[in-house]
């Protein structure tokens, strides 16, 4: 396969204080917050903890120290190189305390916002470089129009917004996903980000899978460091699946009131990444406010959250928004709205040629063995019923009802005109007036 992945720079981890370019009030209390809260006396322990080189956390220690919040122990650790030993003075615990109840927030230290923005434009979606190869591998295990890639690929390079739409059941969904895998290079996704203060968690291990060879914890004390900032996790390129369950509120930033912590929205969280919005015309909000909601991102690459103050700042939106919808696009969407959608793809359900192809993979992958007679009933007779409009989801559901009715039955598996009968009497539901 000809492999043509992207070389993301990969950030260099801080060399001093003054590089952090984050608050002094801000890394002070959440270095005292993890020292209170981990219980850790060592330099080296809290440099893992918070995700900073060991020459600055040294740095910040001793600034906490002239602060009288940190003092030394006096004793060297000889299980960790003889190392000197920290602990907090009575100022820094009563400090740590008022601290916490400003914000639970402790750990990782936070990446500034305008720091995260250089990285995003270092790894953005939009420099992939994207083959057909890669996309045939990928989409290898579901039987396509042939000019379908040629249309899909063009669109994913681009990076811009994807609109698919066509009947239910023709494999929306299933493509959504092998353009997710296609995308197989590497991204850093920040632990935590940094504006006017507040801290916002972004690495969520849910949404990011981290790559096997830098599975990382921050709370780990063997983990290794140097190679870049571990502020950042490397990861997959993220992928954000939603449904009918979405929500215009689920596209801001959570505020927890309790921890008195934000979290990043879905789309922030997607960065570097693929947002699926499937279903599109199921959730509770209208399909043209949801898109109008992504107006300003997909005409600015920009976003703009947000904090409880009411006060806004923008973020970098670099993201490959596919919305996937049942419904035709003119009766969901206005003119204005399809404008802003960059690439419009029709799925359309599979030809007679592809469906046998479709059904026969199906029935090898279950076990079941093909048998013409069953085939040619069911062409012959029962799809002209339904004016042979054929779906990708029907050879899998025929196969299976078929499965089910066999194992009730106690028998081998086995297609026949009367198994057949039998399941396609379940995939559809006969028009027939109500009896009160």
């Amino acid at each position: 396969m000809n492999m043509q992945p992207t070389n993301v720079m990969a950030p260099p981890p801080p060399k001093s204080l003054s590089a952090m370019l984050l608050p002094l009030p801000l890394m002070r209390d959440i270095l005292i917050k993890t020292m209170f809260r981990m219980n850790l006396d060592l330099v080296s322990q809290i440099s893992r903890a918070i995700c900073l080189p060991v020459s600055v956390t040294q740095e910040l220690v001793d600034m906490m120290r002239t602060q009288l919040l940190v003092e030394a122990t006096g004793t060297l650790n000889a299980n960790n190189g003889n190392e000197m030993g920290y602990r907090l003075t009575d100022g820094g615990r009563a400090r740590a305390l008022d601290a916490l109840g400003q914000s639970e927030y402790y750990g990782a230290m936070p990446v500034p916002l305008s720091v995260y923005a250089e990285q995003i434009e270092r790894q953005s979606i939009r420099n992939t470089q994207l083959t057909r190869d890669q996309l045939e591998a990928a989409m290898g295990h579901l039987v396509l129009p042939p000019d379908l890639l040629s249309n899909l690929g063009p669109a994913i390079s681009a990076g811009r917004s994807i609109l698919m739409y066509g009947p239910p059941g023709n494999g929306k969904s299933s493509i959504s996903n092998g353009i997710r895998d296609a995308l197989d290079d590497k991204i850093y996704v920040p632990r935590a980000i940094e504006y006017s203060g507040q801290v916002i968690t972004v690495y969520d291990p849910i949404i990011h899978s981290a790559a096997e060879d830098d599975i990382d914890d921050p709370n780990s004390l063997r983990r290794t460091s140097g190679r870049f900032d571990t502020r950042y996790v490397r990861c997959q390129r993220p992928t954000v699946i939603t449904g009918g369950e979405l929500t215009l509120s689920m596209l801001d930033l959570v505020y927890n009131p309790i921890a008195r912590t934000y979290q990043a929205p879905l789309q922030l969280k997607a960065t570097g990444g693929i947002f699926i919005v499937d279903d599109l015309g199921r959730q509770a909000e209208p399909p043209q406010s949801l898109v109008n909601r992504w107006i300003v991102p997909l005409e600015e690459n920009k976003d703009i959250l947000a904090l409880q103050s009411g006060e806004k700042f923008e973020v970098p939106f670099d993201t490959l928004v596919v919305f996937s919808t049942n419904f035709h696009p003119n009766k969901i969407f206005d003119t204005a709205a399809l404008r802003r959608i960059f690439f419009k793809i029709k799925i359309d359900g599979p030809s007679q040629d592809d469906f046998l192809k479709i059904f026969a993979l199906v029935a090898r992958k279950r076990k079941m063995p093909l048998d013409e007679a069953a085939l040619v009933h069911l062409l012959n007779l029962r799809y002209p019923e339904i004016d042979n409009v054929y779906a990708n989801y029907q050879p899998i559901f025929l196969i299976d009802q078929m499965i089910a009715i066999c194992e009730f039955e106690g028998i081998p598996y086995q297609m026949s005109p009367a198994l057949i009968d039998r399941a396609w009497e379940n995939m559809f539901v006969k028009d027939e007036e109500i009896q009160r």
